[in-house]
């Protein structure tokens, strides 16, 4: 079994957990409001805007013996510059006001785990950010498009409501290929211990992200009408 493998079959309870998340499996069938769904790109927004200066620090902090990652790193910046862009362009198409969403303030979940991405790369190992990478970009892969084409059915709103979740589940099919690659190349096994550790982590972050939103949106006990997602 390769690293890659190896690591989706260690993160597997922690992914089914994010997966089938009350606002999540409502997301994926478009039985979420406007308002949520503008939640939801303002919270996306405020760790987007990360993606770069991460990948940037990751980047400077490699040991020299991982100069192909960090490479690697560089490419990824190319692929991801502008993206939340995209989020904003996506508030201002729902009528939202996305000037308000690029000077507020993201939610404590949100604030918590783009800190435990900083911390990871300052103080622990940067290698251990591809956790944060493995849950956004696996994510996207699994729900974006599906979630975006149902809620705009639902919604009623046109393309440009949706630019983020629709290009950004595609482009990441892309991405995860890539990813794939280059974690089979990472050896030490401290290291490889370390990167599950922090998927399985980052899941539970990124799903906080979603808990705070589905007690703000969803209405008390609601459970959406919807098969589980397969993982």
């Amino acid at each position: 079994m390769s690293f890659y493998q190896t690591l989706l079959t260690e993160t597997a309870k922690e992914r089914e957990v994010l997966f089938n998340l009350p606002i999540i499996k409502a997301g994926a069938t478009g039985q979420v409001s406007l308002p949520a769904y503008v939640a939801f790109l303002t919270e996306a927004y405020h760790h987007v805007k990360h993606t770069v200066p991460l990948l940037m620090l990751c980047g400077a902090k490699l040991p020299e013996h991982y100069e192909w990652l960090r490479e690697a790193v560089a490419e990824y910046i190319e692929e991801e510059l502008g993206h939340q862009e995209w989020i904003l362009n996506d508030i201002q198409a729902c009528g939202a006001d996305a000037e308000a969403v690029r000077h507020g303030q993201p939610g404590l979940a949100t604030e918590i785990m783009v800190a435990y991405a900083y911390d990871m790369i300052n103080r622990i190992n940067p290698l251990g950010f591809f956790g944060m990478v493995l849950v956004l970009e696996g994510t996207s892969v699994a729900l974006a498009t599906q979630a975006g084409a149902s809620l705009q059915t639902n919604l009623g709103l046109g393309n440009k409501a949706f630019s983020y979740l629709t290009s950004h589940g595609a482009l990441d099919v892309g991405h995860t290929d890539f990813y794939e690659g280059l974690v089979n190349k990472i050896e030490n096994e401290k290291e490889r211990a370390l990167l599950i550790r922090s998927a399985k982590n980052f899941y539970k972050l990124y799903g906080d992200i979603f808990r705070e939103l589905g007690d703000r949106y969803l209405p008390a006990n609601s459970v959406p009408n919807s098969p589980q997602v397969a993982v």
